[in-house]
């Protein structure tokens, strides 16, 4: 009998969740709970944020076009919001869980995500986007695997290994955030972290005893697909395993030509997927290595992850020196031939952008251009702030696309400048008005001192060119016109710009920013809202039943301020009634 009520309980559970689809594809649900929990991974107890109790979080498992809704509770002490970049959320913005298109979620509440993955492969990560969060954790993978009947450009891999590296400090998100608010620099990171471990002891000096780390198993002659996610607040991080090359084959949900690499740059915020062959004899273990790209590397030695890849027929431990990053720190225009050489493979079959119904992207034509340009913090108002094209954004307090639809004056303005303008610069509420169809330009001009990686929420986007001084139109002369890589997070080399163009045919209001985590929270970021003037519903859809509200529409908010299937059914009771009426009748048949 208690075996018929577990399997009674299961079966309604998934008749509610089974109503949450869109259509008829499949759907994927996770219970998400995010609390904090004390761990130490670089030998410092801490206060880390934990997905279930994990850090990092569990796997987002999904096919394409699958349903995916996440019932997330937020158990910490402050408000939470859970973003999904690159995941392209079609005509569904609402999801997108960042704040100018969502309302909080407050303590001790709860709100269900629910998105599909349409026409979608490859690899990704979920974050917490608001307070700086992410300095703490809340972060974990996504993986969007393909249909059977789309094969992927090549051999099916022995198996999946995923990999999250960040650098990492030792303070928690609410001491960052109170040292960004003083105006002070974050300073270098106290260490590089391996899926939430700190490093092997591969030097006594600058590894403590004790600290736990990750170890990855293997089997000889086998060939993994390695996923490997850049989580951090602001470092590059070069990746590399000792002894086996890195095979390029997917970028953030796009095929790749396949390219050998014996390391890689991964920017923050970025994701890249390598089929590594087990091909070496195993006398020993082998160092796994992400250390940080780009800086005084005696100086920030410690700055580096240490994990284990273990053959199963190891005979002993990883010994020895670290395998050596690039050379070309100070050679800047070196290192860019490795992001420069990432091409498209044009002939895979799956998921890629197809911008009005052509894979010729090179001949459409541009109907806007954007130069958006970076400068290193300044003060503001008494504050030190970050900002785009002079502008340092303010969230609104009613979220952009709510504000249109109940008629909010002056929640934002349509003015973002397409060009850096000669002003003073300001604190501002300014989004960029684009236009729904249009096949745009958008020039990255970095004029910090840093490297940068900029983000667009609900596309991928061509990097059609990159390189060092100031962009002009004469540019465009070198632009990769044929078979520029598509993605949804790009750097930017300081002193340098980086172009993308992208096809505006997902309605919404979308994030633009920097990935890096210290000067987004300064201010580095916009929004392109995106509406068809003539919607009919067709390529817009209307807020979910528990959409939450705040600033102006406050009023309009629930009490209980909570989500969960029950609410996500309204309007579909009868399917709801049928599919429990049948499933009980097939458990009492079959019991």
């Amino acid at each position: 009998m208690a075996q018929l009520r577990v399997s009674l309980f299961l079966s309604i559970h998934i008749a509610l969740l089974a109503s949450l689809c869109f259509a008829d594809d499949p759907y994927v649900f996770y219970d998400f709970k995010l609390s904090y929990i004390t761990v130490s991974p670089l030998g410092v107890p801490q206060q880390v944020i934990a997905v279930n109790g994990a850090f990092p979080g569990p796997v987002v498992n999904a096919t394409t076009n699958y349903n995916v809704a996440i019932n997330v509770h937020n158990q910490l002490d402050e408000n939470l919001l859970i973003t999904w970049p690159g995941i392209q959320m079609r005509r569904n913005s609402w999801q997108d869980g960042v704040l100018g298109t969502n309302c909080p979620i407050h303590p001790k509440r709860n709100f269900t995500y629910q998105f599909q993955v349409k026409d979608q492969i490859g690899s990704f990560f979920y974050f917490p986007s608001l307070n700086f969060q992410r300095a703490s954790g809340g972060f974990g993978p996504i993986i969007i695997n393909n249909r059977n009947i789309i094969a992927i450009p090549f051999g099916q891999p022995d198996g999946d290994v995923v990999i999250v590296i960040g650098d990492w400090y030792t303070r928690n998100h609410t001491a960052l955030r109170t040292t960004l608010d003083s105006g002070e620099d974050l300073g270098m990171p106290d260490g590089v972290l391996v899926n939430g471990r700190g490093p092997y002891r591969y030097n006594t000096t600058l590894v403590p005893d004790g600290i736990e780390y990750e170890t990855i198993n293997v089997d000889p002659g086998k060939t993994y697909r390695f996923r490997v996610h850049n989580v951090g607040i602001s470092t590059s991080l070069n990746f590399r395993i000792q002894g086996h090359n890195l095979l390029l084959v997917e970028t953030e949900g796009y095929y790749t030509t396949q390219q050998n690499f014996s390391s890689f740059d991964i920017h923050v915020g970025q994701s890249y997927s390598f089929l590594v062959t087990m091909d070496q004899n195993a006398t020993t273990d082998y160092y796994i290595v992400a250390s940080a790209r780009f800086v005084n590397e005696s100086v920030w030695e410690r700055v580096t992850g240490v994990a284990i890849l273990h053959y199963s027929n190891s005979k002993g431990p990883a010994t020895g020196p670290l395998p050596v990053p690039p050379s070309d720190i100070y050679n800047q225009w070196s290192a860019m031939s490795q992001p420069r050489a990432i091409r498209q493979n044009t002939t895979a079959s799956g998921a890629r952008p197809n911008p009005q119904g052509s894979f010729h992207y090179g001949s459409i034509n541009v109907t806007d251009t954007y130069v958006l340009q970076s400068f290193p913090p300044v003060t503001i108002e008494g504050k030190l702030r970050a900002t785009l094209n002079g502008i340092s954004f303010v969230n609104p307090d009613t979220p952009i696309r709510l504000a249109d639809l109940h008629n909010v004056k002056g929640a934002y303005k349509l003015d973002f400048p397409n060009k850096p303008l000669n002003r003073t610069p300001r604190v501002d509420r300014s989004v960029i008005n684009a236009t729904y169809k249009g096949f745009i330009e958008v020039i990255l001009q970095n004029n910090d001192t840093r490297m940068q990686s900029f983000h667009m929420d609900g596309y991928a986007f061509f990097v059609v060119g990159m390189d060092f001084g100031v962009w002009t139109e004469n540019s465009r002369n070198n632009y990769n016109k044929w078979d520029a890589i598509s993605r949804c997070t790009t750097e930017v080399y300081p002193g340098a710009w980086t172009a993308v163009l992208i096809s505006l045919d997902n309605v919404g209001v979308w994030n633009l920013r920097v990935e890096n985590l210290d000067r987004w929270y300064l201010g580095q970021e916009t929004y392109m809202r995106i509406t068809n003037p003539e919607e009919n519903g067709d390529t817009e859809m209307a807020p979910p039943a528990n959409v939450l509200y705040c600033g102006a529409l406050q009023s309009l908010q629930k009490e209980s301020q909570s989500s969960s299937a029950k609410t996500l059914l309204s309007g579909n009771s009868k399917l709801f009634t049928i599919l429990v009426v049948t499933i009980l009748a097939s458990i009492f048949t079959f019991s």
